[in-house]
């Protein structure tokens, strides 16, 4: 096991997958949860299995492979069926990623990346949670901006999500990103030396 597990979460757009790289620069090991949650509905794995008996093989390209798309249109708005989606999924994530943690030397530093972090349970088996964090107007330019959503389309993907204000209660350290990326990490390298010390 890694001697140190922090956990890195925070609302969309605010910087995580910034701070990830900032953090995998420093040295430290960087698992993705999102990265795993694709890997794990990949052709002949188990998972995508379960999800073509749950929900038909509709779901499928013809290449065989996920049509995240037509699975997005299909599980969003209907909570009953994105529920039977994550009990397929979650699982099958969370074995993955505790197999990528394993497998790590005594000396690691890992950082798991995983928006739903609290939800799942994931900060009990942390040693320190981190949260990315900045303004709601920071996050709806950069949605619309970088993503190119309208900006409904970017309120309502920030207003799908969990407070902020929550994360932000249950944090042990918080990365502002509002500012320019010098700032954000010159934040990082703070918090990565407190960590190590």
């Amino acid at each position: 096991m890694p001697r140190l597990l922090i956990g890195l979460t925070g609302n969309i757009a605010t910087g995580k997958s910034e701070v990830a790289r900032m953090l995998g620069a420093l040295g430290a090991v960087i698992i993705d949860a999102d990265q795993i949650a694709r890997e794990v509905v990949q052709p002949g794995r188990p998972a995508l299995d379960a999800i073509v008996r749950t929900f038909g093989p509709g779901v499928l390209l013809p290449t065989g492979e996920l049509d995240r798309p037509q699975m997005a249109r299909l599980v969003f708005g209907d909570p009953a069926k994105l529920r039977q989606l994550e009990a397929i999924v979650h699982p099958a994530v969370r074995e993955a990623m505790w197999r990528e943690i394993r497998a790590q030397p005594d000396d690691a530093v890992v950082v798991i990346e995983v928006i739903k972090l609290f939800e799942s349970g994931w900060d009990r088996h942390c040693d320190q949670v981190w949260v990315t964090h900045c303004s709601p107007e920071v996050q709806m330019e950069r949605l619309m901006r970088y993503r190119g959503l309208s900006a409904e389309e970017a309120r309502a993907r920030m207003a799908a999500q969990s407070p902020q204000a929550e994360k932000l209660a249950r944090a042990d350290v918080v990365i502002d990103t509002s500012g320019s990326l010098h700032e954000t990490r010159r934040q990082v390298m703070a918090a990565w030396q407190m960590a190590n010390c």
